[in-house]
């Protein structure tokens, strides 16, 4: 099984304990952290997410911030998703 990458969860923590961060993001990026931990294809969870992150940041009501560390957390996990 692969393991998710430290950086990735450190994003991921950084996004779900954020009281900045709408509810709503909070619990999507919650889910996706459970996802990555739990799947036995990493690869096709890390597509997923870059999927669900990109629809969080087309909301204009998002905070430009939390935006950044969405655009981040994609860049990275872009990183898991070619390998």
């Amino acid at each position: 099984m692969a393991k998710v990458p430290e950086n990735v969860l450190e994003a991921l923590n950084r996004i779900i304990f954020d009281d900045s961060v709408p509810r709503n993001v909070r619990k999507k990026a919650s889910e996706i952290k459970e996802r990555l931990l739990k799947t036995n294809k990493l690869a096709l969870e890390a597509a997923t997410a870059i999927s669900v992150l990109e629809d969080i940041s087309s909301d204009p009501n998002l905070p430009m911030h939390v935006r950044t560390m969405i655009w981040n957390l994609t860049s990275q996990l872009e990183k898991i998703a070619v390998e």
